[in-house]
């Protein structure tokens, strides 16, 4: 038989041990929890109303969120906060070399399915070969010799039991859950980087209004010393308002360091150092409530939400592990050949008669290995199993989140409202305090109260409208955004 025929009818009888029945399980997608809505009772269908001053906000069910959400806040500098972020975050960089990692292993396992092909080159100087001592004297010595050879070798290892391909599906769905696992890490990034805007327009608006509060009561303090210069109020009337001045004053360091923190983790979001950021804040002002929200079904949102869908490529994994643990149990076969040329001397390599070649075959079964393998399936096993429960919990959570969201909504219009009224309120009885007070029909101690219900309040309202932001965005993004619709992401 030639050496070129039988190659042929190794690999002829190896792809045919390729039509053997794999083993393991297929993989089936678990159930996710079933919901028919997000929260016990339907959403108001005319939205939330926070009163004639501020928008009324309605959710749309079955609509799906935009691929660039924070869109819907109509704000041209974050829009270019996102971007930046986009573009420098470094999570999002150590996700994208996780990802090409993943692919990479993909590729690397997928080479296991085509014959391994290299090529060996070998100098021996021996004394032999062992074969000759019967024809040889018997004190005659075996000769030295030098063996020079080179060629190509192949080896295959046919797939029958499906170990390569369950090794495959593994590596696949491994990349499937880093792709995403990247894309939660572009929706989380997004969403911090619109929390974090809020937040720094938010303070910014509360230490205005807090210096705003500070002046008054310098005001007032210089109030109650010309009226107890005057005479017409009593002396007690000075540490009063000097205490009340010296409390408004002493909230401006805390509420600076607040700024500070969310400036400082804005930056990072930006892939940049505190110290060296520089772009613009957006004010409150800038943002703009969305009027309607998009909010998916569940039953869509169990298949758009990338956490969820992460979670659903691990079962996937797992399963493919538990298909690579049996595989592991059955035979494994290899086949190998070798054609290459072999002479004595080097100048010999290639003259006639130096060709030489070899095929082989040969099968590995388990016999004994102490229960290792039965422990490998059980555990593989049962990892599938934690790997069902985490993602039906990564389900529920995520309709919990929905649901606190949409709840937080409409507290939040009601807080927006009510917060309004107080302002406008203790507005009105702060101006008639200080009237009255100047007029000396009333005492201190009624104007520096009311002077502290109207900090409250005007401090209340800013965080009430930056919250109802805040939550507006979580909900997008509780949402998961819209992703898939973004094709270079």
């Amino acid at each position: 038989m030639t050496p070129t025929r039988s190659l042929s009818t190794i690999f002829v009888a190896a792809f045919g041990l390729l039509t053997g029945c794999a083993v393991g399980p297929r993989f089936v997608p678990p159930a996710a929890p079933q919901a028919s809505g997000y929260t016990p009772k339907p959403t108001p269908a005319a939205g939330w109303t926070a009163g004639s001053h501020d928008p009324t906000q309605r959710v749309v069910i079955g609509k799906t969120p935009p691929a660039d959400w924070w869109r819907l806040f109509h704000c041209r500098a974050l829009d270019g906060l996102i971007e930046r972020a986009e573009a420098r975050n470094q999570t999002l960089d150590a996700a994208r070399a996780t990802l090409a990692e993943a692919r990479a292993a993909v590729t690397e396992v997928r080479g296991a399915y085509f014959p391994q092909v290299d090529l060996a080159a070998q100098a021996v100087r021996e004394r032999g070969p062992a074969f000759a001592r019967p024809l040889l004297p018997a004190r005659q010595r075996l000769p030295l010799y030098n063996l020079f050879s080179i060629g190509p070798s192949v080896s295959y290892a046919p797939d029958v039991f499906g170990l390569t391909a369950h090794t495959v599906e593994e590596r696949e769905a491994l990349a499937s859950m880093r792709q995403y696992e990247l894309q939660a890490a572009h929706l989380t990034i997004e969403g911090q980087v619109v929390s974090q805007s809020v937040a720094i327009a938010s303070l910014t608006l509360q230490i205005d209004t807090a210096k705003r509060i500070v002046a008054d009561d310098v005001r007032n303090l210089d109030l109650v010393e010309r009226k107890v210069a005057a005479g017409r109020a009593p002396r007690s009337d000075l540490p009063t308002a000097t205490a009340q001045l010296a409390i408004d004053r002493a909230e401006l360091p805390a509420l600076e360091q607040q700024a500070a923190i969310a400036e400082d983790a804005l930056a990072v979001l930006l892939g940049a150092a505190p110290g060296d950021a520089h772009e613009p804040h957006p004010s409150l002002a800038d943002f703009h409530l969305p009027a309607v929200l998009p909010v998916s079904l569940p039953s869509v949102l169990v298949q758009r939400r990338p956490d969820i869908l992460a979670a659903e490529a691990a079962v996937h994994a797992y399963s493919a592990a538990v298909g690579i643990a049996t595989a592991q149990r059955y035979p494994n076969i290899q086949l190998s050949a070798t054609l290459s040329t072999a002479a004595l001397t080097t100048d010999g390599l290639f003259g006639p008669g130096s060709g030489v070649w070899a095929v082989a075959g040969g099968v590995t079964a388990p016999l004994f290995h102490g229960g290792a393998l039965a422990a490998r399936y059980r555990e593989s096993l049962d990892a599938y199993r934690g790997s069902v429960a985490r993602y039906r919990q990564t389900v529920l959570l995520a309709f919990a989140q929905v649901a606190d969201t949409l709840r937080a909504l409409g507290h939040d219009a009601a807080l927006v409202a009510d917060e309004r009224a107080a302002q406008n309120a203790t507005g009105t009885a702060l101006a008639m305090q200080r009237a009255s007070y100047a007029a000396g029909r009333s005492n201190l101690l009624q104007l520096v109260d009311a002077a502290r219900s109207d900090r409250r309040a005007r401090l209340g309202l800013t965080r009430a409208k930056a919250q109802r932001l805040v939550d507006s965005a979580q909900l997008l993004v509780a949402m998961g955004g819209g992703w898939w619709q973004e094709s270079n992401r």
